[in-house]
């Protein structure tokens, strides 16, 4: 017997082979044990800078609703949830920065709530549409929420939202499974058989970012192979905004037959399925843009590891497939030439694809600044659903209309299989979208029957390649020709000639491309020819078209420092200070050095910029327009409340405010106040969102509450501060934060915007100003009266000023965070039953033996204009409690003007059994605040409530 035929010596030559594959292979990532924080992963950052930049909306966004029928026990649930995010601190990680750095940092395990809401079946779509879209708080730490809309007594829908920077496509599984046994386990009430999580995410992305290094030459390899691609081009439609990531979904169902003849054709030629999907996503475009060399991004996973298999986190790369289409081949050599590229790239999948893009700069994008992995091609299986023990349970399709892509094609292979093709609305038109679906599904029918098939013969339709700027010019009657001058690195050059003799002003025809066109295909000017020059075989002689060979160009002086300011800036970050109209992309920026140049010119200039601006204008003289365009507004809006005139003839009062919650609801209203008094303000916000405050003179200090140092920072110099921020769940970190803010305050007055809950439940139902506080209270409350007692203990110390504690009850206003809690926080539940036309069931105060169930209410701005006035009292003490309250109105009052307003048929019911929370007989006195909470026109509550429904 031979060693090749012997079982023991064949087991033995496999273990030594199995081990010196492992002794080759380099060492995967291990339990750390290291303090925290870490870095993020390659993947993670990508989606944070999305975030910053303000692109992302609800795009990473992943939720998954079930319909479940049979008993569900929403106690157990939550349970479970909590147990799962305990296991998995991927799910309660927060997102901060240090520096230009940003950070990953788990948070403390705590009890993940499951609202319920009832709601009929067919009502269930918008409802689990708005909440799969409801923002994300990175810096908070919550990647995951739950919603449960009862249907009937054992009818439910369960959706569970959560944030693709803490879960992937592998995730999935593991979060459903785990979550089944945790809830089996809760429902039994014993410990679930789970074994220990070995590995946590941060241990990936320090492995991931302690590789980079080695990783070198395989980067380097990659940009070798990428050297001259192109992003595919697209024929951007004639109007919508060319950033505009809202989803067009096409789809068409594709015949199980002919899948069955796409795997066999895979089969002959030693591909599977999806690279016989991938091959025609190839051939369609090809045929489609005529372009013989294409590069489409396909999902990649970094699960090959054992140890990553059950992973939860974010373990995906971006894999290039950059295929050779040249010469005509059959389809059957075209799928041998993607085989090949394939493989060639999933051979380097631990290599991250942003520092490829990074080795590649410029080169990785097209002249528009459009990635170079802008459409994507995948096999895709209809969604799982989430099955909990005790219940059947059926998948609820939930499309958020968002495509991550300027393009996708997708075969999803179930029992009934489909071809679909996403689209963003600013890459591809409605009717392009339509016909790619039809030829895609075309080629696949032909291909599957003939693989013999050359290229040039594939059933589908070439692309119109003509500037979507000329036909929109030719939309006007006044004009008879047009062309437009495309320019490498450059936007592009528009020409006119006009019908008549009358001329056509030049600026209006370029302020109406401005609103048809994606604002990276609006051509930088548009000129009026008597003709068009040609060239003797008729076509348009580009040399002798003005403009065309580039000039010097003069800048207006009220420009000129902006741009220098700008060019300098470019050079800092980039290596080489550039030319007016030198590319950031051409320059080798990315999305992280936009980020970067953007926080420091808005240092330098004290104007509003975001990232987003700088991936918009390009170039240092279309930036240093919009800096100039921004100082003219800010001074605009000076003008228009002078010095002494906005403030009742009071006199600018010198001395800068630090408010903190600047974006939200409160904190809008209070630097509102403050602007209109015209007063210096310094405005709290984090750097993704300073853009919403950094206008007409206000001063931006980016920062958190999470991010002790930039709070230390922001209160540094400045006279007084309004502290109007709160975290609603994280109440340590509301704590932690005032200590920072009080130890920082060195003059000035303080006052700190907090809550009647901090009050408990009183025993009275008048309650005065400042009384003790009665148990219980609640955890918010507890949290206020905290925040309140550093506070005040410090007040008139060491220098400081008197301090005031602005106790608030709902705050109604209209601001969109105001709206938000209208519909979810307190008074969200009679909200959504009105909504879904359900009775409303209020207490019963006459059954309690109380006079009056109610809310007490402030309007935004009376609390703004109460916050302001007590930071100028001078008491005689150094600290002091008051209430700002608009009024009082008993629950059956609000809840049928909120059913009128909604136009719901929901009656209002007064019972015994009703919702505990609501049974507040307390009415709150408003004495040293009364003139500033006085109702000004508009701010009665019916007119607010009206608002903020509509």
């Amino acid at each position: 017997m031979t060693a090749a035929t012997d079982p023991a010596r064949q087991a033995e030559l496999l273990l030594l082979a199995k081990r010196r594959s492992a002794a080759a292979r380099p060492a995967g990532p291990r339990p750390g044990g290291r303090p925290s924080p870490a870095p993020l992963s390659h993947a993670q950052h990508r989606m944070w800078l999305t975030e910053r930049l303000g692109r992302a909306g609800a795009l990473y966004h992943v939720p998954l609703a079930t319909r479940l029928r049979g008993p569900l026990d929403t106690g157990a649930l939550a349970e479970a949830l909590t147990a799962l995010t305990a296991r998995h601190a991927i799910l309660r990680t927060r997102y901060g920065q240090h520096g230009e750095q940003p950070f990953q940092e788990p948070v403390a395990a705590a009890p993940v709530p499951v609202p319920v809401v009832e709601v009929a079946a067919d009502a269930a779509d918008g409802l689990l549409r708005t909440e799969a879209a409801r923002p994300f708080d990175l810096a908070a730490g919550a990647a995951l929420r739950a919603l449960v809309l009862r249907h009937g007594p054992e009818d439910h829908t369960l959706l569970l939202t959560l944030h693709h920077i803490a879960v992937d496509g592998g995730s999935l599984p593991v979060v459903t499974e785990e979550l089944a046994a945790l809830y089996a386990a809760a429902l039994a009430g014993r410990p679930a058989e789970l074994p220990e999580v070995p590995l946590q995410y941060a241990d990936f992305a320090r492995w991931e970012r302690g590789r980079e290094a080695e990783l070198d030459a395989r980067v380097a390899e990659w940009a070798e192979l990428l050297d001259g691609a192109r992003p595919v081009p697209l024929p951007r439609p004639a109007a919508g905004a060319g950033r505009d990531r809202t989803a067009r979904l096409h789809t068409a169902e594709l015949p199980a037959a002919t899948v069955d003849g796409l795997r066999a054709l895979g089969r002959r030629h030693g591909a599977t399925l999806f690279t016989v999907v991938l091959a025609a996503a190839f051939a369609t475009l090809a045929r489609a843009t005529g372009a013989g060399d294409l590069t489409l991004g396909c999902a990649g996973g970094q699960r090959s590891r054992p140890e990553l298999r059950r992973l939860v986190g974010l373990c995906v790369n971006t894999l290039p497939i950059r295929a050779d289409l040249t010469g005509d081949p059959t389809f059957g050599e075209l799928l041998g030439r993607v085989r090949s590229a394939q493989l060639a790239a999933q051979g380097r999948h631990e290599v991250p694809f942003d520092l490829v893009v990074e080795r590649l700069g410029a080169a990785a994008r097209g002249q528009d600044g459009s990635p170079l992995l802008s459409v994507t091609c995948d096999l895709v299986a209809p969604t799982d659903a989430l099955g909990l023990p005790g219940t059947a349970a059926q998948a609820v399709e939930l499309d958020l209309g968002l495509a991550k892509f300027d393009l996708g094609l997708f075969l999803e292979d179930g029992p009934q299989p489909r071809c679909l093709v996403q689209h963003a609305e600013g890459a591809l038109s409605g009717p392009d979208g339509a016909h790619l679906l039809a030829d895609f599904v075309a080629l696949l029918t032909a291909v599957a029957g003939d693989d013999g098939l050359r290229l040039d013969r594939l059933p589908v339709r070439a692309w119109e390649s003509e500037h979507p700027a000329v036909a929109a010019l030719l939309a006007d009657p006044r004009l008879g020709e047009a062309f437009v001058l495309e320019r490498d690195g450059l936007p592009p050059l528009a020409y006119a000639v006009a019908r008549g003799p009358f001329g056509v002003p030049a600026a209006e025809l370029r302020a109406a491309l401005r609103a048809l066109l994606p604002a990276d295909r609006v051509p930088a000017a548009v000129t009026l020819l008597d003709a068009l020059p040609r060239t003797a075989d008729g076509a348009v002689d580009t040399d002798r078209l003005p403009g065309a060979r580039p000039a010097a160009q003069e800048t207006p002086t009220a420009h000129r420092a902006h741009e220098d300011t700008v060019r300098t800036a470019f050079g800092e970050l980039l290596g080489s200070r550039p030319g007016p109209d030198g590319d950031f992309f051409v320059l080798g920026g990315h999305s992280l050095v936009a980020v970067q140049l953007a926080e420091r010119l808005r240092l330098r200039t004290g104007l509003p910029l975001a990232g987003l601006d700088v991936l918009e204008q390009r170039t240092p003289r279309a930036l240093a327009a919009l800096l100039a365009g921004r100082a003219d507004e800010q001074r605009a809006a000076r003008a228009r409340c002078p010095a002494g005139a906005a403030g009742g003839g009071r006199p600018v009062r010198p001395g800068t405010v630090l408010v903190t919650g600047a974006t939200g609801g409160v904190g809008a209203a209070v630097l509102q106040e403050l602007m209109a008094q015209g007063r210096p303000v310094r405005a709290l916000a984090r750097p993704e969102s300073a853009h919403l405050v950094a206008l007409d003179g206000v001063e931006v200090a980016e920062g958190d509450l999470a991010d002790l140092d930039s709070l230390r920072a922001a209160a540094r110099g400045a006279d007084a501060v309004i502290h109007a921020a709160c975290t609603f769940t994280r109440h340590e970190v509301d704590v932690a934060a005032m200590r920072v803010l009080v130890e920082s305050w060195q003059r000035g007055g303080f006052v700190f915007i907090s809550s009647i809950d901090a009050y408990g439940r009183p025993v009275d139902e008048e309650v005065p100003e400042g009384v003790p506080e009665q148990l219980p209270v609640t955890a918010y409350g507890q949290a206020k009266l905290d925040c309140e007692r550093i506070l005040l203990a410090a007040a008139g110390d060491g220098g400081r000023g008197p301090a005031a504690v602005v106790r608030s009850p709902i705050v109604w206003g209209p601001h969109r965070r105001l709206r938000e809690q209208l519909r979810w926080g307190a008074t969200g539940d009679l909200f959504q039953a009105a909504r879904a036309g359900r009775e409303l069931v209020l207490p019963d105060p006459a059954a309690d033996g109380r006079s009056w169930y109610g809310a007490s209410w402030v309007h935004s701005g009376a609390l703004a204009r109460a916050a302001v006035a007590a930071l100028d009292e001078r008491g005689p003490d150094a600290g002091r409690v008051v209430n700002a309250v608009s009024g009082h109105l008993a629950w059956s009052e609000f809840a049928a003007e909120l059913a009128r307003l909604l136009g719901s048929p929901s009656a209002v019911r007064l019972a015994a059994g009703a919702d505990p929370e609501l049974a507040r007989p307390w009415r709150y006195r408003a004495d040293a605040l009364a003139g500033a909470v006085r109702a000004e026109p508009g701010e009665d509550w019916r007119a607010v409530l009206a608002a903020m429904v509509r």
